[in-house]
Parts: structure tokens; C-alpha cells; sequence
């Protein structure tokens, strides 16, 4: 196979990887390898690309249903979009029926190759898609990490994978920070999520804070909407608490990339906090000089127990 830098990726999965910029993490910073950047920015080109065929976020033109063969009158259809995609996804674990059609699916076989990457964590992000499309609630808090298990946990272990730092301590501190970081965002994203008829705020801790649908439908946060943010911010925080002994453990340049993903949770999770928990009227957004606290905050911390 050849090389990710080799890959012609057209406007569309350009515009896919340039999304990169707005998360609340550094998905492939410059202080890294040249190998593990290019590794990184292929993973993140595949899980993008899901995560929006599942939300109906995809470029206009219809340049990735055709790559992925998928008929006009179809391309709306996000199930037979993420059937087709997995079927492109296979192509390359198993190239019997030759090489991946879509560009950044092509972009992946190199870092798969070269990493020894399985196909579970992949198909993981296309089942937790799935799953998007059929459940729009879910009822309890532990039906909601075993979304984040789908749909965030992944993540992590590719990363681990291609950076050869798997153990199984590493990926339990790992699924912790991932979990968290899934949780931040559906706190930013409530009135986003809403929009699109999912809520991925637990209904028993709806009825607990006496909170409706809508009441996340207004404009801004009355009383106990905030109090049901500050709770399950919280938890997201103990979560990023359980996960962040996993910085202390790797060194060097991984160890920079860690603190900047856990960083980047607790200053998302500052930002929810600023904003006095009124998450309503937009997702609320880290600053650079908070995100440079808390990863100085994470650092030191992992220098402490190293």
C-alpha cells in the first residue's frame, strides 16, 4: 500500500480532516513524530467521516456516497450510507475485492499495515452510528457508558495502538478519559443533539431534576436544567479524575498528546462551569490560555506520580 501522505484525498475529505481544529482536543499536534501525526490524522479522517455520516453532516455534492457507491436517491439515507461505508471499511482489513474506494478510507490502510490494527474499534465507531440512528433516549446512566463503549472508547485505543502502548491498565484509564470526553461533549451539544431529536442526558436524571424536553428546548437554562449539568458534569469530571494516572504512565512526546486530551475535558468542563451551566444558548468553548492551564495542571501532576 501506499503511504498516507501518497493518497489523493479530494475537496470533501479535505474538508472532513480540517474539522480537526475545532475539537476540544489536539487530535495531531505538531510536537509528535511524523509517523504518529499521519497515523492520528488518518484515524480521525475515518471517525469524522462517520460521526457525520450518522449526524447528516456531510460535505455537500454528494462526493462521498459516490465514492462509496451508494446511488443519488440514496445518499440521504445514513443506513445504507454506514452499510456502504463498512463495507469500504473491510476493504481494508481483507482487499480481496480490492482497495477502499473512499479517499480516507484509502488514507488508513497504510496506518492499519503498519500499527497492526484490528477491525474492532473501527466497527465499534460505525455500530455506535448505527445505534444513532435507532435510539434518540437513553433511560440510564449505564445505558450510556455502554454507548460511550461504541461510540468514544475506540478512540483511545487506536491511539494506544498506534503509538504500541497498549496494556490492559492503559486502555481501563483510557476508556475513562474517552468516556469523559463523549460525556463533555453531549453537555456542550444539548441543544445541538436536541435539534436532531437525540437526548443524551440520562431520562432518570431528567426526572430527578424535574427537567422536560422542553425546558432543553429554551432559549437558556432555568434553575434545574443547570443543577442537571452540574451533576453529570461531575461525573465526567470523576471520570477524567479515574483516567488521568494514564498521562503519568507513557513518556515523553505521547506523554504531551495524553495531557492534551485529558486537558482538554477539564477545560471544556471549566468552560460548562463559566458559563454558569447554561449550555442552551451554545456549546460553551475552552479558551487556549485554559486548555494551557489544565495541561500544565496535568503534567505536573503526572511528573508527581511518575
Amino acid at each position: 500500500m501506499t503511504g498516507t501522505r501518497q493518497v489523493r484525498a479530494d475537496a470533501a475529505s479535505h474538508g472532513t480532516l480540517d474539522k480537526a481544529a475545532d475539537e476540544n482536543f489536539p487530535v495531531a499536534p505538531f510536537f509528535l513524530p511524523r509517523a504518529w501525526r499521519d497515523d492520528l490524522m488518518a484515524v480521525y479522517g475515518f471517525a469524522r467521516l462517520v460521526d457525520d455520516i450518522g449526524d447528516g453532516d456531510l460535505a455537500p455534492g454528494g462526493a462521498d456516497a459516490r465514492h462509496l457507491g451508494v446511488a443519488p436517491g440514496h445518499a440521504d439515507d445514513r443506513v445504507a450510507m454506514l452499510d456502504a461505508f463498512e463495507t469500504d471499511l473491510m476493504r481494508v482489513f481483507d482487499p480481496a475485492d480490492g482497495p477502499p474506494r473512499h479517499p480516507l478510507l484509502r488514507a488508513l490502510g497504510p496506518t492499519v499495515d503498519r500499527c497492526r490494527l484490528t477491525p474492532e474499534p473501527f466497527l465499534g465507531l460505525v455500530a455506535a452510528n448505527r445505534q444513532d440512528q435507532l435510539v434518540r433516549r437513553y433511560e440510564s446512566y449505564d445505558d450510556l457508558l455502554a454507548y460511550c463503549e461504541l461510540s468514544a472508547n475506540p478512540v483511545g485505543r487506536l491511539v494506544l495502538g498506534i503509538t504500541g502502548t497498549a496494556t490492559p491498565e492503559r486502555i481501563e484509564r483510557s476508556d475513562e478519559i474517552c468516556t469523559a470526553l463523549q460525556i463533555v461533549e453531549h453537555l456542550q451539544d444539548v441543544a445541538e443533539d436536541l435539534g436532531r431529536d437525540r437526548i443524551y442526558l440520562p431520562a432518570e436524571d431528567l426526572k430527578r431534576f424535574h427537567v422536560t424536553e422542553d425546558d432543553l428546548a429554551a432559549p437558556t437554562a432555568g434553575a434545574s436544567v443547570r443543577a442537571l449539568i452540574a451533576f453529570e458534569a461531575d461525573r465526567a469530571r470523576a471520570l477524567l479524575d479515574a483516567g488521568a494516572p494514564l498521562v503519568g504512565s507513557v513518556r515523553g512526546r505521547l506523554r504531551l498528546l495524553l495531557a492534551g486530551f485529558t486537558a482538554g475535558g477539564y477545560a471544556a468542563l471549566d468552560a460548562v462551569t463559566d458559563a454558569g451551566f447554561d449550555v442552551l444558548p451554545g456549546p460553551p468553548k475552552a479558551s487556549k490560555p485554559s486548555l494551557m492551564r489544565r495541561a500544565g495542571a496535568v503534567l505536573l501532576a503526572a511528573r508527581r506520580e511518575g
